[in-house]
């Protein structure tokens, strides 16, 4: 965020966009009733987390929970198929209004390209198209976070247009999170 609440212009175009020549026929968005789609990106979700050791539901379990997401516009899911039709990426962007403008803002949820896969432009083409897709939707700002250590994520990330949101030199952002429904039914007292 910039100063006074200004957001910068993430989701303008740039004359010389870096990503203009990629095949953007290889990325999909998916309805709530392709199944089969949904099936895809559970199973690239769940791989997702099986990778980084994070916990994660069944595959099938996170296919229903995306179908109910983009069925009541919660969310908007991507795919991006190699030349065979074979899944190979998956994105979920999360669109909600913006409390800085009458416009939306997209949240960049999860971008996975199955390890095989990487380094053949799949996440710069679901990149092109969560931004796209987003600008399409009405929003005028694009946020995400990755981990310190993922330099190859935020080195595509950068060559996409988003830029560290406390500039050079400038302070760490920490992202936190808490269960608010622990399975051991004990709180966090305050």
């Amino acid at each position: 965020m910039g100063p006074r609440g200004q957001r910068p212009s993430s989701l303008a175009r740039a004359p010389d966009d870096p990503f203009s020549h990629y095949r953007h026929d290889v990325v999909e968005t998916v309805p709530a009733q392709d199944a089969d789609g949904l099936a895809s990106a559970g199973r690239l979700l769940h791989d997702f987390n099986a990778e980084y050791d994070e916990p994660s539901p069944a595959p099938e379990v996170m296919a229903g929970l995306l179908r109910s997401r983009v069925a009541d516009g919660n969310a908007t899911v991507l795919l991006a198929r190699d030349g065979s039709g074979t899944a190979v990426g998956v994105a979920v962007v999360r669109l909600q209004p913006s409390l800085w403008s009458d416009a939306l803002e997209a949240y960049l949820a999860e971008l996975y390209v199955a390890p095989t896969r990487r380094g053949q432009g799949f996440g710069r083409e679901l990149l092109t198209a969560v931004l796209t897709t987003s600008r399409d939707a009405g929003a005028d700002y694009a946020f995400l976070i990755t981990s310190e250590d993922d330099h190859l994520a935020q080195r595509a990330y950068e060559a996409a247009g988003f830029r560290r949101t406390e500039g050079e030199g400038g302070p760490i952002m920490w992202a936190y999170e808490q269960d608010l429904n622990p399975e051991d039914g004990v709180s966090p007292e305050l």
